[in-house]
């Protein structure tokens, strides 16, 4: 089964359904939830997301309970202080998109799916679209 590690952006495609990436984003969860794949974030992006929602909504509880969820389905990464020394030396120039590879790179994971490809441009981790990851996807279950 594919490891993969989804970028925030991806995860606020469906938490605040923006379009037009909300469809790619909820194909990605159900591939998830289906099993077709196993997904995981940092916990950076944990905290990220939170803070995101917490702007948009002001909805502390409501965010937690999104959190609970987010959480059941997807396995969360550590950042260590390994990764963040490789990340500075790495030739990805966006440090943080820098760490979460190499987090990525540490943890075995097969792919990152984000929407900002150029951000881990130089990245020793293979780095998808949405959509190349669907397509993927469902080209191995045909």
């Amino acid at each position: 089964m594919t490891f993969v590690l989804f970028d925030t952006c991806i995860v606020m495609d469906l938490m605040q359904k923006r379009e037009p990436f909300f469809d790619d984003a909820q194909r990605l969860f159900l591939a998830v939830a289906n099993r077709r794949i196993k997904g995981c974030l940092t916990a950076k992006s944990v905290l990220d997301i939170y803070y995101l929602l917490y702007r948009a909504n002001h909805s502390g509880e409501e965010i937690k309970k999104s959190l609970v969820a987010l959480l059941k389905l997807f396995e969360i990464l550590d950042t260590t202080a390994v990764d963040c020394r490789k990340a500075v030396l790495s030739g990805v120039s966006d440090f943080e998109e820098a760490v979460m590879a190499e987090t990525a790179l540490r943890e075995r994971v097969d792919c990152i799916v984000t929407r900002n490809l150029r951000d881990f441009r130089n990245a020793a981790i293979r780095v998808l679209e949405p959509a190349g990851l669907i397509a993927e996807i469902y080209r191995e279950t045909v």
